[in-house]
């Protein structure tokens, strides 16, 4: 890896001080540094770095808004957040702005270098406690509410379910029934086990009979009376 660096940080000694680690790691070219939001996406206009290591909290323009920016004018800079604070009101608007990592101000040089890797690599470079507090975030959030059914379909059905009965009658596999629909195979089991229920059907043998019965598929070759 060679990465091309910004420094972004209000605070003249903490500034001096990541640039002078930064400078310590293997394969990281620190090119310019930055006292403000402004100042910093200047600098990416001017220099074009690989990355742009962003402090949030600075005067005139604070990191987030220096994130939306820079992602905005130079989607070829990535951008990772480096700073003392991980709290929602920090966290979220980074991300939400463009940030692809989130390091606090104790992480140390290998976890700086690792964050800036994974996000040259197209990944999320962000620290333990971060990813922590997006799982407890995610898990905090009730479930969406499940699809109501369509008054139109018969025994409750809901379109969903309609695609994964039609599917089935078409002789497609669990598996290519979720690459088709582009939904996980646990959830092709739950919609089939709950067309199943409503349908009143045992196995797929019955469910296809039940979806030529009600209209939502044609047995294949001439049907002979």
């Amino acid at each position: 890896m060679n990465a091309r660096v910004v420094v972004a940080d209000d605070q003249s000694v903490v500034r001096e001080g990541i640039v002078m680690l930064l400078g310590l790691l293997p394969g990281i070219e620190v090119v310019g540094s930055a006292k403000d939001g402004e100042e910093a996406v200047a600098l990416v206009a001017e220099l074009a770095p690989d990355v742009v290591l962003m402090d949030l909290r600075m005067p005139r323009c604070d990191g987030a808004e220096a994130t939306r920016r820079i992602r905005r004018d130079h989607p070829g800079t990535q951008v990772v957040v480096l700073t003392t604070f991980a709290d929602d009101d920090s966290l979220f608007p980074a991300l939400q702005a463009g940030a692809r990592g989130y390091l606090t101000k104790d992480a140390g040089g290998e976890e700086i270098v690792r964050a800036i890797q994974a996000v040259l690599s197209g990944e999320a470079g962000l620290s333990p406690s971060v990813q922590r507090r997006l799982l407890e975030h995610v898990t905090a959030q009730p479930p969406p509410p499940e699809a109501s059914p369509d008054p139109r379909l018969p025994d409750g059905l809901t379109p969903r379910e309609v695609e994964v009965l039609v599917l089935i009658a078409d002789g497609l596999s669990n598996p290519e029934i979720a690459r088709r629909l582009h939904i996980s195979q646990a959830t092709v089991k739950s919609h089939i086990n709950n067309l199943f229920a409503k349908a009143g059907v045992r196995d797929r043998a019955q469910a296809v009979r039940y979806a030529y019965v009600r209209g939502f598929a044609r047995p294949p070759g001439p049907v002979f009376t």
